[in-house]
C-alpha cells in the first residue's frame, strides 16, 4: 500500500515531496502523484522518481495519508471523486484556506480523519511555516506523523482552527508583502547608485538575517529595532520617516485585509 498519495502535484506538493524525500522519512515508492496534466506528471516523476497517475480513484485506493493540493476551486469535485473508495481510517491533509474542518466532514460525510494546513512558499527551499489543524478523529501520534511529514520542509505548529485565517495573513500571504519591501529597498538602493542585482542581494540577505535574530535570539522584535537605533543615526532617521507615512499600520491594515478575505472564503 502507498504510505501518501498528492491529488494535485504543483508547487507546494513538490515541496512536501521533496523535503519527505530528502528527510528519509518515506521511500520513494511510498509516495504517489496524481495530477491530470500530462506535463505535470512528467516533471514530477523525473524529478521525485515517484509512481504518478491520471487517475485520482487509483491513488485514493491506494494511500494511507492523501494530500488534497489541487486549487480550492476543485476540492468539492475531487472530493466527490474519492468519497465512496476512501476508507474512515484515511487521514486527508487539505492545504487550501477556505475549507474548514466542519465543512471538510460535511463534504466527506463518514467520520473522516482530516487534518487542515496553510503551508507557504518558503517551504520550497526547506524554510516554510506551516499551521496544522487536526479534527477530533486524528489521533495523536497520526498528528505527530503529520507534523514530521511537514516539517521536512520547514517549521510546523499546531494551532486552534479559529487562528487559520491569522495564519493565512501572517504566514501562507506573508512572503509577498516581504517581496514588495526587498524590491523596494532593492530599488532605493538603485537610486543611490548600487547595481540592481547587489541590491536584491543586500535587501534580501537583511531580511534573512532580522528574521533568523528575532527567531533565535528570543528577543521582543522592538528590543532588536532599538539596537539598530543609534542616538542621532541614519537608522532612527529612516524608522521616523516609516512611521510617518504610516508603515506599520500599512501592513496591520494589509493582513487584517487578507484575514477577512481567508473568512469570507469558509
Amino acid at each position: 500500500m502507498k504510505k501518501i498519495g498528492f491529488i494535485g502535484c504543483g508547487n507546494m506538493a513538490g515541496a512536501i515531496i521533496g523535503g519527505i524525500i530528502s528527510s528519509g522519512l518515506l521511500k520513494k515508492e511510498e509516495i504517489m502523484g496524481a495530477e491530470i496534466f500530462e506535463a505535470a506528471r512528467k516533471n514530477v516523476a523525473q524529478k521525485f522518481e515517484i509512481e504518478v497517475t491520471d487517475d485520482n480513484k487509483k491513488l485514493a485506493t491506494e494511500s494511507e495519508i492523501i494530500v488534497l493540493s489541487v486549487k480550492p476551486q476543485f476540492y468539492v469535485e475531487v472530493i466527490e471523486e474519492i468519497r465512496p473508495i476512501i476508507s474512515k481510517d484515511t487521514i486527508v491533509l487539505t492545504i487550501a484556506p477556505g475549507f474548514s474542518l466542519d465543512k471538510l466532514a460535511g463534504l466527506f460525510a463518514k467520520g473522516q480523519k482530516i487534518i487542515r494546513a496553510m503551508p507557504n512558499t518558503p517551504a520550497l527551499i526547506g524554510e516554510g511555516m506551516t499551521a496544522v489543524c487536526p479534527n477530533k478523529n486524528i489521533t495523536s501520534d497520526e498528528l505527530e506523523w503529520i507534523k514530521k511529514l511537514l516539517a521536512s520542509c520547514g517549521r510546523v505548529e499546531v494551532v486552534k482552527e479559529y487562528m487559520m485565517d491569522a495564519v493565512v495573513s501572517a504566514s501562507g500571504s506573508a512572503p509577498a508583502y516581504v517581496y514588495i519591501m526587498i524590491e523596494a529597498m532593492a530599488d532605493a538602493a538603485v537610486m543611490d547608485g548600487m547595481p540592481r542585482a547587489k541590491a536584491y542581494q543586500f535587501a534580501a540577505q537583511a531580511v534573512v538575517g532580522a528574521a533568523k535574530m528575532v527567531l533565535e535570539t528570543g528577543k521582543h522584535p522592538a528590543e532588536l529595532k532599538d539596537a539598530v537605533c543609534s542616538p542621532a543615526g541614519t537608522t532612527i532617521e529612516a524608522v521616523r520617516v516609516l512611521e510617518e507615512k504610516g508603515f506599520r499600520s500599512a501592513i496591520i491594515e494589509a493582513m487584517r485585509a487578507c484575514a477577512d478575505k481567508s473568512h469570507r472564503m469558509a
